[in-house]
């Protein structure tokens, strides 16, 4: 039997062809030039040019009617330039860390108010925890979270609490501006996060940021696993095994990449 072939969205397809004779062209298209070139209606193309106009993928020089691309494609450029590099230098730091201490590791970096999971390794035996790359994570109630967010400034902190707010998980989880503060004060002083069963019943979370030179938190390493094997026991270890790992990820950014704080395009926005 012949397997049914998935379609495609025609505006979708358009919107990247659009984009794809963009970029091939070095002062940017007018609509009449993009109309010729695309074999597409007119209003068609326009509805779509508005749309990526809007949305900050396109910008349209008043005076030459051409469309060139906006800040939006740069950022988003930057971002999977710097994210390609941050986990290429990071992958094999974050694999020992998780052969040392056979636990799920996490690196994650701070996107639209919410910790975005970049990175995942799971150990070949034990608990798997049920997280993916892309992943987006809460950042007042996960070790990553509170990890990336305790470096910002009061202005940066305050958008995020009022733009995203403080869901509650559950009874552990910090659902005040006030407590959140004061667990952050703490994260920056000791050098790490803890998620304390705050966001799911049952599991702990260490985080710790991996700061560039202006100690930004361009992005965060955690391990994660049962609150029983996440315990007094065990803790100390832990903490110095993520510490150790994420000033290793750290310096080999800055070795590799004098201008590597470019990272910080990572940050809430």
């Amino acid at each position: 039997m012949t397997a049914i072939k998935t379609q495609t969205v025609p505006a979708l397809d358009r919107a990247l062809s659009i984009l794809e004779i963009l970029a091939r062209s070095r002062a940017g298209l007018t609509l009449p030039e993009m109309v010729e070139q695309l074999k597409l209606p007119r209003s068609s193309v326009h509805y779509l040019l508005v749309t990526l106009e809007r949305r900050g993928y396109l910008q349209r020089n008043e005076r030459t009617s051409r469309y060139l691309f906006g800040m939006k494609m740069v950022q988003l450029s930057n971002m999977a330039i710097s994210g390609l590099s941050l986990r290429q230098q990071a992958t094999p730091y974050l694999h020992h860390l998780m052969r040392r201490t056979q636990m799920t590791v996490h690196m994650a970096i701070l996107k639209d108010n919410e910790a975005v999971l970049i990175a995942k390794c799971d150990p070949p035996q034990g608990v798997r925890m049920a997280t993916w790359i892309g992943k987006r994570m809460d950042v007042h109630c996960t070790g990553l979270g509170k990890a990336l967010i305790a470096y910002l400034d009061e202005p940066e902190l305050e958008h995020i609490i009022r733009e995203h707010g403080l869901p509650r998980h559950n009874e552990n989880t910090i659902s005040t501006p006030k407590k959140l503060r004061q667990d952050l004060a703490k994260v920056a002083k000791r050098g790490y996060a803890l998620d304390d069963e705050e966001d799911e019943l049952g599991l702990r979370c260490i985080g710790v940021p991996v700061l560039n030179p202006a100690h930004r938190a361009i992005a965060a390493v955690s391990i994660a696993g049962p609150s029983a094997e996440v315990n007094a026991s065990s803790f100390d270890l832990l903490v110095r095994e993520i510490k150790s790992t994420a000033a290793g990820i750290a310096l080999a950014l800055a070795e590799s990449e004098p201008d590597w704080d470019i990272a910080t395009t990572y940050r809430a926005s």
